[in-house]
Formats: structure tokens, sequence, C-alpha cells
């Protein structure tokens, strides 16, 4: 009796303390009762599933795949995704139009080595529909144990439907990868997602590099679903040196600027590789540089993921409340949601191509702005 008591009076915050019986939520309560009273398998049911239930279809019926009510074992599992260390295939999802689709697969994993492609439409789990599911019903089916196998029937681009049936891993991502090619003078920098370690390791990787016959950078975004909000603007910010980074507008910021945290590092030239594969903080990085014409995006249309997600109540069970809170825009106040960014310099996909075309077109144009050497930085001692 005190467990019934006890989620009654959570329905009744849930329903902003409206007197019992009264109100738009009431329902919710009598709904409740009524379960208790008359649903012949009630004691296979705890007054917190319901209450996790009704919580669930709440934010459901906004119609927005971002946003989500985590139960305590699904915001940790959530939690270790964020941080790019989980047990399951490799790869990132999203919902476009719908479907659940592969915004990248990260290299190393499972997903990637069996050849699953951005793009790619995930039909089915374990032979189990995938249509009207959220990301993270899709998220939890894909996962699990470490050895265990699960089967993807996957959908591609051009239309061809096929299954493929992967072993889960152990999944630890290295968000950051640099070299620097001593032939052409050119640092590459790939950034996976955007993870709170990723500014760290982009500082790292950009102040060993030799500055004074550095020709110009390669950032590779492509494939990269995004991550955190400040990581992404801290990592703009090494490459644009003052102004607006985003700008955000919903409830929470009203129309807020999110501004560059100012840079030391010398102006190179910079070609930014971007993709169908980039989204999200990615985007707001490429747009960033772009808009301030600090570099120049090279590749294909991006995937067009402009919204911000933000945990907004972490619950004292474990559980937690995501969602959409804004959507944001370019410097120069360009929507990104549903559009994507379009390259300066566009080139066409060619996986048959023996170089990548992409990097190809970047040191090309790296090389012919014929940049002075970058002077050191001086330091203040």
């Amino acid at each position: 009796m005190r467990r019934a008591i006890l989620a009654v009076l959570l329905v009744s915050f849930i329903a902003l303390s409206a007197p019992k019986g009264t109100g738009l939520f009431a329902p919710l309560e009598e709904v409740y009762e009524l379960i208790r009273y008359y649903y012949y398998r009630v004691e296979d049911v705890t007054e917190k599933d319901l209450l996790y239930g009704a919580l669930k279809g709440m934010v459901e019926a906004l119609g927005d795949p971002y946003s989500v009510f985590f139960a305590p074992e699904e915001y940790r599992k959530w939690q270790e995704s964020v941080e790019g260390e989980y047990s399951g295939v490799g790869m990132e999802i999203a919902i476009k139009k719908g479907k659940v689709i592969v915004v990248t697969p990260f290299p190393g994993t499972p997903a990637y080595e069996a050849g699953i492609r951005t793009g790619d439409w995930i039909k089915a789990v374990d032979g189990n529909p995938t249509e009207g599911l959220s990301l993270e019903e899709v998220s939890a089916m894909i996962r699990g144990p470490e050895g265990t196998e699960v089967t993807l029937t996957l959908v591609s681009p051009e239309g061809v439907e096929r299954e493929v049936t992967l072993v889960r891993a152990r999944i630890k991502i290295q968000p950051v990868l640099a070299e620097y090619w001593e032939d052409k003078k050119i640092a590459y920098i790939r950034i996976i997602f955007f993870a709170e370690r990723t500014p760290a390791e982009v500082g790292k990787a950009l102040y060993t590099l030799p500055l004074e016959e550095l020709n110009g950078i390669i950032l590779d975004l492509r494939n990269n679903p995004g991550g955190l909000l400040a990581s992404a603007v801290d990592v703009a910010s090494f490459f644009v040196d003052e102004g607006v980074i985003l700008y955000a507008r919903g409830p929470l910021y009203g129309f807020r600027p999110y501004y560059s945290r100012g840079n030391a590092f010398p102006n190179v030239p910079l070609a930014v590789l971007v993709n169908e594969g980039t989204a999200s903080g990615a985007e707001i990085v490429a747009g960033a540089i772009q808009d301030h014409g600090a570099g120049v995006l090279v590749g294909r249309k991006t995937f067009g993921k402009g919204v911000i997600q933000q945990i907004v109540r972490e619950f004292p069970d474990g559980a937690a409340l995501k969602l959409t809170t804004g959507e944001y825009l370019t410097p120069n106040k360009r929507r990104v949601h549903d559009v994507g960014l379009e390259p300066d310099i566009p080139v066409e996909a060619d996986e048959e191509a023996e170089e990548d075309p992409d990097i190809k077109a970047a040191v090309e144009w790296i090389l012919s702005q014929a940049a002075e050497p970058a002077a050191p930085v001086e330091t203040v001692p």
C-alpha cells in the first residue's frame, strides 16, 4: 500500500500538484488505479515500471527522436557511449525521415569491419522491424554483452537490402587521430567525435606541429556524428580567433551567441573534410570555420542535425531526462537542421579510387595557397 501511495504522489508531482481528480493529468492517476485493481497479472508489474512507462510515453509524444526519458540502466549505458566506451558494434545512428540511419561506423569496430556505411538504413535488428521505435530502443537492441551476435537487416542508399551478422565487442574509441605528412608539410587531424577530452587532444596535436615549415592543416570531420556542445565550441576556437561560433535559440537560450574562447595558434590554410556523415557538433565546427572564412569545406553536403540536446534532470534513482532544448544557427545565422552545409570545394565520392579524392582535393588547395610559413607563436615569459 505504501508503494502505491508513493507512486500516486509521484504522478501527482508530474501533474503540477493538481488536486486529486482534477486537472489535465488526472487521468494518469485514474489509469494507474484501474491497472492496480483490474489488470490480471498486476503482480508482474511494479509501480516504478508504470511510472517509467508513463514518463517515457509523455516524452515520446513529443515526436522528437532525440528527446528521451532514461531508466537508470539506460542512462548509464548512454553515458558510456558519450565517452566512447561501451559494449556493442561501434556506430552512431540517427532518425531521418522516420528511418533509423547509420551516421557513421567508427574505425576499427565490428560495424566498420563489416562494411556498414554512412546512410545505411537499419530496417530490422534480429528480425525485429525498427519502424516506429526510438533511437534508444534501437540502440538497446543492437548493444549487448561482448562476444554475442546481432543480425542487422540493412538497406543501402541505393536500395540494396542485405543482412549482416556482427559479433559485439568492447568499443573504445580514440576521439582524435593526428599525423604530420613530412613530404607535404601538412598536418592531418581527424576528429572521430566530440568527447570531453577532444579539445585537449586537438590542442596537443596542434601545438606540437613544426610551425616554421607548416603549409596547412587538413581537419577531417567526415562521419563525425557530433557529441558535446562545449567540446565543439572549444575545438572551433582553435581555428576561429574571435567572434561567434554559433547561435542557440530555444526556451533555455532565448537567442544566445556562443563565442570563440580565443586562440593563440597561428592562422594557416585550413581544409575541412565533410560528408553526409558530418553531423551535429561537427557541423557546428564546420559552419563556424566556413562563415568566418577561416578555412574551406571540402567534400559533400553534411547530414543536417542542427538541434541541441541536454540532460535537464537527473533523478535520485539514476533515471534522467534528455530533451532537445534548442536549435543552433551558424555565425551567419544559417539554419543547419534538415538542411546541412554545402562544401566550398565539392568532391564526388569514389570508393574505388586509389587515392582518397577528398584528401587529394584538400592537399591541392592547401599547396595552391602558397602561404608564407607560419611564424612561431611568441609567449610571454
